[in-house]
């Protein structure tokens, strides 16, 4: 039994972040509220995400505002994301990782439907022995259940996962799963936000990967 990597998508294997704050603002300018910085975001996002829209708009959206937030930023998003690479040194460590003999998937809340083709087009897909994202609702959604359903699949034991990610619901997941979890401070989340949910916290995704292979022994 050797140490399975579950790897997370924006923020930490796909460099996006300046897609994401952009297509954020797409979808707050629907509601009249004024565009941020990436900066700003890495400040104050948080999980789930109507409670971060919920700091810029003083207020929860409503349901039917989530949707029109939700379809704004989707857009937006598909029309940038195509331009944004991989982290850096990510495909080498996931080429080392599989010709080491160990196994890593990629789970993601990003929608199946478009991560799939996003992984594929930037040559990495073959280094997976799954990826999935979320399917359904986004309301609301945590990592957990999807990391649960994730590890059964693949008839993986949590004790001998660690889920490298760069956001406060991967470190969540992990603990609820019963797996590890490493967070990369490149994403979403300032070194800041992360340090005090009580997993180790590295600057690179090369980090990552070295601490992955020692915490299960």
């Amino acid at each position: 039994m050797r140490t399975h990597i579950v790897w997370d998508w924006n923020g930490t294997l796909l460099h996006d972040m300046a897609a994401v704050v952009a297509a954020s603002n797409a979808a707050f300018a629907t509601l009249g509220v004024a565009p941020i910085t990436v900066q700003q975001y890495r400040e104050l996002y948080c999980f789930p995400i109507p409670k971060f829209y919920e700091l810029l708009l003083g207020r929860e959206p409503s349901a039917d505002e989530w949707l029109v937030l939700d379809a704004a930023f989707q857009d937006r998003y598909e029309e940038l994301s195509d331009a944004c690479g991989l982290t850096e040194g990510a495909a080498e460590l996931l080429t080392g990782w599989q010709a080491a003999g160990r196994s890593q998937s990629l789970l993601s809340m990003h929608e199946h439907h478009r991560l799939v083709p996003q992984v594929r087009a930037r040559g990495i897909e073959q280094h997976f022995v799954r990826v999935d994202g979320r399917v359904g609702e986004s309301y609301g959604t945590g990592k957990t259940d999807y990391l649960r359903q994730h590890l059964l699949a693949l008839g993986t034991d949590p004790a001998r996962t660690v889920l490298i990610g760069d956001a406060a619901d991967d470190a969540v997941a992990a603990r609820n799963a019963g797996a590890h979890a490493v967070l990369y401070t490149g994403g979403s989340h300032t070194r800041e936000k992360l340090e005090p949910l009580g997993v180790p916290v590295v600057d690179s995704l090369a980090e990552a990967v070295e601490l992955a292979g020692r915490i299960v022994v």
